[in-house]
């Protein structure tokens, strides 16, 4: 057990050391191996890249994921990285109305116990990997598939190595070669909106419109959001628009700003500007899963994206991942015997991270209406909120903030 750590002094250590192994070092990956090893846990990540991944640019580390992170020590380094924002604002897409001004900051950290943070996905990786031993991340170690009895689970890696551990979890996305191993190969489906993201840098942020709060433009068949990242040096942005299907054999690839600019032409014209100075832009298909009844199958299980997919209009993706990482390590520290913990992290978290699956699928709705009228009822609902409700989020979802996994096992 690694001294000092408040997560695990919190915990008395009930069931012997596990050797588990993780396939996938993205943000929940990560997150389970450092709560797994605070527990005294040998513990070793696979990834498949050869470094891990910067893609994504900007993300949101909501009150629940900043509960998390500081369960694992990690409060002071995500403090280092982050930038809170003062307000969330709701626009018009085309007039830049505000039609919600949601207070954050000291308003959020004092209703949920801790704040509502932005940074770079690359940033809070390098923490999280700094916090493992450099032997224990696996680099080009891409899995092939698993095997397993009831003594032990097998990682057959792509070139042929074989490594046996007490626990397998995937963690490797929504293209999971864990999840495929276990249920069957079943291609994503293609939800119907593209994704641009990029970064202007702040000296080349249009003035007169963007402040340093977050920013959610919503309009017919689309929305954008931005946001500052690393101390304000960087605007962030993701543009989402529906498109009636995706060609292309990659899920993304570097994007044309002239392209992107055109696509938002009608809208709020400070947009286009930021668009075009953008010093770097990638577009992105958006693809979906539906929920799954279980994610486990003997000693092995999923999380995060492998187990289900979030599109990104609750900005809960990475959220949920680090909910299953510290759920899950709580609970094979307290059971004996793996498949019964295994079926325990299911009970926990499968009504969770359904539901919230299933709300941004409807967000994704509300922002992207293409009807005047249904817009029109939409926008008087957000005003009237403004005017009785100010204290209350714009879509109701204090119930994602509220919950602290750390304690969901206690």
């Amino acid at each position: 057990m690694v001294v000092g750590s408040k997560l695990a002094c919190r915990e008395m250590m009930l069931s012997r050391s596990k050797n588990v192994g993780i396939v996938g070092a993205g943000i929940g990956g990560l997150t389970a191996a450092i709560a797994l090893r605070q527990f005294g846990h040998d513990v070793t990540v696979f990834e498949q890249a050869k470094k891990p991944s910067e893609i994504g640019a900007g993300i949101i580390v909501g009150p629940n994921a900043v509960k998390v992170l500081r369960a694992l020590d990690l409060g002071s380094e995500l403090d280092r990285i982050a930038v809170e924002p003062g307000k969330h604002r709701l626009r018009n897409w085309k007039t830049g109305r505000i039609m919600f001004d949601q207070p954050m900051g000291e308003s959020f950290r004092e209703r949920f116990g801790a704040g509502y943070l932005q940074v770079h996905r690359a940033d809070l990786i390098e923490i999280l990997v700094r916090k493992l031993p450099a032997d224990r991340v696996c680099l080009s170690s891409r899995a092939a598939s698993v095997r397993q009895d009831s003594s032990a689970a097998a990682l057959v890696l792509e070139n042929g190595k074989e490594l046996e551990f007490d626990m397998l979890v995937g963690a490797d996305g929504i293209k999971s070669a864990v999840r495929s191993s276990l249920f069957g190969l079943e291609s994503p489906r293609f939800t119907g909106n593209v994704c641009w993201r990029g970064t202007v840098p702040s000296e080349d942020v249009p003035q007169g419109v963007f402040s340093s709060d977050i920013h959610v433009w919503v309009g017919p068949g689309g929305h954008v959001v931005n946001y500052y990242i690393r101390g304000g040096k960087l605007m962030n942005f993701i543009a989402i628009h529906q498109a009636d299907d995706w060609s292309a054999e990659s899920w993304s690839f570097d994007a044309d700003r002239e392209e992107l600019a055109r696509r938002y032409a009608d809208w709020h014209p400070a947009l286009a500007a930021m668009f075009e100075r953008a010093t770097a832009c990638s577009k992105w298909a958006l693809f979906d899963r539906d929920p799954m009844s279980r994610w486990s199958e003997g000693r092995v299980t999923l999380l995060g994206d492998a187990a289900h997919p979030m599109l990104p209009y609750l900005a809960q993706g990475a959220a949920m991942a680090m909910e299953d990482g510290i759920v899950l390590a709580k609970l094979i520290t307290r059971e004996v015997d793996i498949v019964p913990a295994l079926q325990r992290y299911e009970k926990i978290r499968l009504p969770r991270t359904t539901r919230t699956q299933l709300g941004a699928r409807a967000r994704a709705k509300q922002n992207h209406m293409t009807s005047p009228v249904a817009r029109l009822m939409r926008d008087i609902g957000l005003g009237l909120r403004r005017t009785f409700r100010p204290s209350s989020t714009s879509y109701n979802v204090e119930w994602l903030y509220e919950y602290d996994a750390a304690l969901a096992v206690d």
